[in-house]
């Protein structure tokens, strides 16, 4: 399924295997030079498959944003917490390339993404955003609806500094205003 966003705007659609290896750079990337990740070691595209494999089992949506037949950025959803008690509330990630940032694409990712969840059974969505100085992604969750409901301080050390972690939390659909599923 693709959604255009905008005129101009990158395709997003499900993910696909052949994706992985500019999934893989774009995460790489981030693992090697950026703060929003803890991980230190970019991870395989086979690992980055096996990951991707584990959040389509659980029936979430693992997305991309392409133009032109270049990945631009991908998210997607996963469990919050493992614990059953946390069943209806999921977390998200987003990761642009380099050149994607700035432009759209992570808002219309995060967008589709919210779009896809709210369609399912999950009432909340959290976002655990590594370095408190990550602005774009602090504005980008904002945008969406999110607020900010903590920070944890100086808890990653990565790249020679102490790294905070930034809590933000949105409602899906109608939220606790509605029963959990399966109650």
């Amino acid at each position: 399924m693709a959604e255009p966003d905008g005129v101009n705007g990158p395709v997003i659609r499900d993910s696909r295997p052949d994706d992985l290896p500019q999934i893989a750079a774009i995460y790489a990337h981030e693992v090697l030079h950026g703060l929003a990740t803890f991980e230190e070691v970019p991870p395989s595209a086979d690992e980055l498959g096996a990951r991707r494999r584990a959040v389509l089992d659980l029936g979430l949506p693992h997305l991309v944003a392409e133009r032109e037949g270049a990945v631009l950025g991908y998210a997607y959803a996963g469990l919050f917490h493992a614990r059953s008690a946390y069943r209806n509330t999921l977390e998200d990630s987003v990761y642009l390339a380099r050149e994607a940032r700035g432009q759209g694409t992570g808002r219309a990712l995060l967008g589709a993404l919210l779009a896809r969840c709210e369609a399912g059974s999950w009432r909340q969505m959290v976002a655990v955003i590594g370095n408190s100085a990550n602005l774009g992604s602090i504005a980008l969750h904002r945008s969406l609806g999110f607020a900010e409901t903590g920070t944890l301080k100086a808890v990653g050390f990565k790249h020679g500094q102490w790294v905070d972690v930034v809590y933000m939390q949105r409602a899906l659909g109608a939220g606790s205003n509605t029963s959990a599923s399966g109650e």
